[in-house]
């Protein structure tokens, strides 16, 4: 389990395409204190620790994940949002994230608001709904407040300090992005179509 709170922006070393992608992945994480077998978030994926050095460390991506997100985009160079799962007594900043994306958002728009950036969405149709006014989303593994709904577009406000420490200050109109809809919303519409079974 994540909190969707990015704590360090990663860059790719390397890939390597064999049955499933290897990545090579540089970091400012203490490296003696991350196992093998252990979770990180890639721009909100949970994937899996196969090797590490000082500075980096080597995930697979099967395909399956390849198909439900955006990292069949990565190049080396290309730099990636962060996070080490949730220990318990850790505070709860943004909202739970589980690391297991839904689908691919395109980013439709920027435009400046004071300091900060209003981003406009379009998600997949069958995960708009899923999507609430005032509710969270985990946008590449960043956890942020929904604004706005309007079918199935959608809008978030980027403080300065969010560009700061995470991609989003990379950002560009037509990047796809990598949405994880909140798991209350989707225990909650599985409830109303229960209720509305006859």
């Amino acid at each position: 389990m994540f909190t969707g709170i990015v704590t360090d922006i990663g860059t790719i070393r390397a890939l390597e395409k064999r049955g499933d992608l290897k990545a090579r992945i540089a970091c400012s994480y203490d490296m003696g204190g991350v196992d093998l077998g252990a979770s990180i978030a890639c721009n909100g994926v949970c994937l899996t620790v196969v090797d590490m050095g000082d500075d980096w460390f080597d995930v697979d991506i099967s395909a399956e994940t390849l198909s439900k997100s955006n990292l069949s985009g990565w190049a080396t160079g290309g730099r990636v949002n962060l996070e080490r799962p949730l220990k318990v007594g850790d505070e709860l900043g943004g909202h739970i994230v589980s690391g297991h994306v839904d689908g691919v958002a395109e980013l439709l728009s920027l435009s400046e608001e004071g300091d900060s950036t209003r981003v406009l969405f379009r998600a997949p149709g069958e995960l708009a709904r899923f999507i609430a006014p005032k509710g969270s989303v985990a946008l590449n593994g960043t956890s942020l407040t929904v604004n706005e709904v309007q079918g199935d577009t959608f809008g978030v406000n980027m403080i300065p300090h969010t560009k700061a420490v995470t991609t989003w200050g990379d950002a560009a109109v037509g990047d796809l992005i990598n949405l994880e809809v909140d798991t209350m919303a989707r225990y909650v519409a599985r409830l109303q179509e229960a209720s509305a079974r006859p």
